[in-house]
């Protein structure tokens, strides 16, 4: 109980502290300040109040002069600040519509040019993609989570089919993102937080080049499999390979098998 309450108020404390100073800096320099200081000032602080103790890989598949697509499994609402703090560049996250009325995490994310998806409305969220396409394009790099919600059990979930399409349209590399060990310190809906590792691989980018430019499907396939074998060299649960494709309109639950034909 106490390390909750702990971390429930430095999570609450140091996001209104440094949320006015993020508001001047974005005015004064511009939207990828605001990036330094949730990287650099935010983020590590929520770390440590949750004993998470980073290792990262990979980081030479990094290069923050090129736009890319970051795709990562998500397993906690740490996920967020420890991907700030081990992917070096300048990216945008794609997050959920609901998160924009949050108290100052939701204001911070609008200030500072990140893109939300409404995904009960197919014409917003398409919208939405085609914004986050016009960011790659403009040079910013952007982080997604495909599973679109938190696994429950650390298993990588069908990934949905949206965000490849914005790969194949914009045809830059999408760099797969592997995370362990959030959920151990904070689980799905809870603040019961157990200190402990949090390890991030950084896999080599994919050229999107090879794929047909309406495979959808078969990229998503393509990074989910690299991730649940980056989750599986972690130490993690990795994922069912064939469920690989969220069922249209849902989040983690995947597309149902095709009926049995019948023997004549």
């Amino acid at each position: 109980m106490g390390r909750k309450l702990f971390c429930m108020f430095i999570a609450g404390a140091w996001t209104a502290v440094l949320f006015p100073f993020t508001i001047l800096t974005s005015l004064v320099l511009g939207g990828d300040s605001t990036l330094w200081i949730c990287r650099h000032l935010w983020s590590p602080v929520l770390l440590w109040a949750g004993g998470a103790q980073m290792v990262v890989e990979g980081l030479e598949h990094v290069d923050p002069k090129r736009p890319t697509i970051y795709v990562a499994n998500h397993q906690s609402t740490l996920d967020i600040p420890a991907l700030f703090v081990a992917v070096p560049a300048n990216f945008r996250y794609v997050a959920k519509s609901q998160l924009k009325w949050v108290p100052f995490i939701g204001w911070y994310l609008w200030i500072a040019g990140h893109i939300f998806v409404n995904r009960s409305n197919r014409q917003k969220a398409i919208s939405s993609l085609q914004a986050a396409g016009r960011k790659i394009r403009g040079g910013t790099s952007i982080f997604l989570y495909p599973e679109g919600t938190r696994s429950p059990d650390g298993r990588i979930l069908p990934f949905k089919k949206g965000p490849f399409a914005l790969a194949l349209e914009a045809r830059v590399p999408i760099c797969p993102v592997t995370i362990e060990g959030t959920r151990k310190i904070m689980p799905k809906n809870s603040w019961n937080i157990v200190p402990g590792p949090v390890h991030v691989k950084i896999g080599k980018p994919i050229d999107t080049s090879g794929f047909a430019a309406n495979d959808r499907e078969g990229l998503a396939r393509a990074i989910r499999a690299q991730i649940i074998q980056q989750n599986v060299e972690l130490g993690g649960l990795g994922g069912d390979v064939e469920d690989a494709v969220a069922a249209a309109g849902y989040e983690g639950i995947g597309q149902p098998s095709p009926p049995a034909r019948k023997s004549s």
